[in-house]
């Protein structure tokens, strides 16, 4: 059986869908995803409603960090 290797963007598209959004860290250990960014201005691109929002966490200090998270954009009902 020959699969296809899926692309960084399929790979993005497909963990935003499944998780409901995607940070750097995620693409990063998920799938090698370096610059999530240009990936997801390849999506935007090609028609997909992508929607960045600023998340916050505590980082491995107790000091609080802002970071990117990624999402596709739910239309209106």
């Amino acid at each position: 059986v020959c699969m296809e290797k899926m692309t960084q963007c399929e790979m993005v598209l497909e963990y935003m869908q499944e998780h409901g959004g995607i940070t750097q860290l995620e693409a990063m250990q998920e799938f090698g995803c370096m610059i999530l960014a240009s990936r997801v201005s390849d999506l935007k691109r090609a028609g997909f409603p992508i929607v960045r929002e600023t998340a916050t966490a505590k980082n491995r200090y107790g000091e609080k960090v802002s970071f990117a998270r990624y999402r596709l954009e739910v239309p209106p009902c």
